[in-house]
């Protein structure tokens, strides 16, 4: 069968670009630590905004895109990212921290609207034995967004060794990538319009009123599936604030930050979708694969963060910011292939989150609600890592804070992973609450 705009494949593919266009943009001008302003207090305590904001919306995204639909959810959700991009700008001539710092906040809900939806399409929208594959696909797309953004940094500013702020040509062709993204996302299908090659429909539910919705994300609070998996949804974003602000936005110049995060990104395509076939691999049953992934993370976490100990000692944060360039040579090589490594980690990590959750349904209207849940608690933890890192708490505390909690994420990873089935389970939803009147 030739291309269909209405296939899962598509869909999933387009949201990729869609993710390439906005949150892959974000991210690159995020891991420049401060969003690539010298004063770095002022991109700090907006993430401290965006995701105390994402916590709360995170969870509602859910309802919300089960009334509205991927469409209008992911275009509402792009236009805070043009928004917060925008900010930025601004704050190069007017040093308008309050606005940057106010846009952070609505993007924080049209990042929860954006990611929640985004979710339920990843997850939703292959067949079981294809899970895998899709979250590779979509993480490859979306990660290439952060890579050209770093490329375009990295060109924009090459000459720059000294400390400064990004230029205002930086942000403007953020922008304009950013709005090419969120127009995309006006060509999205619905839900009930997607068909696999043989015909069938994606499974999803019918809306019920507000309250059964709402009823049934509070239900995910005391859904045992989800509580176990908590410590990992904290965790998953955490150390981020350690990766771009202590490490490459403390350790580094303005150039050699953009050239890391072009590696640290490009580091995240290979590890999501090799990761992700592993988890695809239908030589065993799932619960096996399960407990393959479970144990590939975390040696591989394990080894990257205590060679990051080592390299924490190296310096700390009451001495003078160390602006090492890479035109140092081999003493540079150590130090990128740790950071290349933490975003390798980080990809292997999230996929496997979002592997275990498809695992438990294919319906799109529970797995929407899983989503949001999942970015409601990551956001927590992002919230808290940020303020932690912005009140100047030493390196070494944040890196043992962040290695603690992936430490602590992998019981709970391990008793569902026990548990994991070979189908998943269609019976999450208690009748009663599907088949109440519409709104």
């Amino acid at each position: 069968m030739g291309f269909r705009w209405t296939s899962p494949l598509a869909q999933v593919l387009a949201v990729g670009v869609i993710c390439f266009c906005c949150p892959g943009m974000f991210n690159a001008l995020n891991s420049l630590g401060g969003g690539g302003q010298v004063d770095s207090k002022v991109g700090q305590n907006a993430n401290v905004a965006l995701y105390t904001c994402f916590a709360i919306f995170g969870l509602l995204s859910g309802a919300i895109h089960n009334k509205l639909g991927p469409k209008w959810t992911i275009f509402i959700g792009c236009l805070s990212y043009v928004l917060y991009v925008g900010s930025l700008l601004c704050y190069n001539h007017t040093k308008a921290g309050a606005f940057t710092i106010a846009s952070g906040g609505i993007l924080g809900v049209g990042a929860g609207m954006l990611w929640t939806a985004q979710g339920a399409m990843m997850m939703a929208y292959p067949r079981e034995q294809d899970k895998g594959k899709f979250i590779g696909y979509f993480w490859a797309i979306f990660n290439m967004g952060a890579v050209l953004g770093s490329v375009i940094a990295l060109a924009i500013n090459f000459n720059v060794t000294e400390v400064q702020s990004l230029g205002d040509s930086t942000y403007i062709v953020f922008l304009v990538i950013m709005g090419v993204g969120t127009l995309t996302a006006l060509s999205l299908a619905p839900a009930s319009s997607v068909t696999h090659s043989n015909g069938d429909h994606i499974k999803i539910q019918e809306f019920p009123t507000w309250i059964g919705e709402i009823k049934a994300i509070l239900r995910l609070f005391l859904e045992w599936r989800m509580l176990v998996l908590i410590p990992m949804f904290l965790s998953s974003n955490w150390f981020y604030s350690y990766h771009f602000s202590t490490v490459n936005g403390r350790y580094f110049s303005i150039r050699t930050q953009s050239l890391n995060n072009i590696l640290y990104w490009a580091s995240q395509i290979g590890g999501s979708y090799s990761f992700a076939r592993v988890l695809d691999y239908q030589g065993v049953n799932r619960r096996t694969r399960a407990l393959w992934g479970l144990a590939i993370i975390s040696v591989a976490f394990i080894a990257t963060w205590v060679g990051g100990i080592f390299f924490q000692r190296t310096y700390t944060i009451d001495m003078p910011k160390p602006n090492h360039d890479f035109k140092e040579g081999a003493s540079y090589v150590g130090p990128l292939f740790l950071y290349m490594f933490y975003g390798l980690n980080d990809a292997a990590w999230q996929t496997y989150i979002y592997w275990m959750m498809g695992a438990m349904s294919n319906d799109a209207t529970v797995l929407s609600r899983y989503a949001g849940f999942y970015k409601c608690i990551q956001s927590c933890g992002a919230a808290i890592s940020w303020r932690i890192n912005a009140v100047g708490t030493p390196y070494m505390t944040e890196l043992i804070i962040c290695f603690a909690l992936l430490g602590l994420s992998v019981p709970g990873a391990l008793f569902l992973a026990a548990r994991i089935q070979d189908h998943s389970d269609e019976d999450l939803e208690p009748e009663k609450d599907i088949q109440e009147m519409k709104f």
